[in-house]
């Protein structure tokens, strides 16, 4: 038995109102909301490589993702970088904050490291 036009239309009804009543999802870096057409993603808050696959993970910008990554090792977030907390008192992502902080929500840019710290992080591994 297929369900009748009405029913249909009744069921997109509320599935829109739910969705309105949504309320977008906050990165837990920068603050600002995720909406659904920015680019997000969860991040580990152990990285996976360093067991903790299901240790809990929390949404982020894409932006905000790779400014984490670009900035710590995986070694380095395992070992004292396991919460939003201690990321935010890093002096450079402290200034990433403070430059994405007018961006609007879907803002994305590519967030590459430094050739500097790519030596020194070679070196160091």
């Amino acid at each position: 038995m297929r369900p009748s036009q009405r029913r249909i239309e009744q069921a997109v009804a509320a599935a829109e109102a739910l969705a309105a009543q949504r309320q977008p999802a906050i990165c837990v870096l920068c603050g600002r909301p995720i909406p659904p057409e920015a680019r997000s993603s969860r991040h580990h808050l152990i990285p996976r490589l360093k067991g903790g696959t299901h240790k809990g993970t929390v949404r982020l910008h894409q932006i905000c993702h790779s400014a984490i990554h670009a900035r710590f090792s995986e070694a380095e977030l395992a070992r004292n970088l396991a919460d939003p907390e201690s990321w935010r008192t890093d002096p450079e992502l402290a200034a990433f904050i403070r430059w994405v902080a007018d961006k609007p929500p879907a803002f994305h840019a590519p967030t590459r490291m430094t050739r500097a710290r790519r030596a020194a992080r070679k070196q160091r591994d």
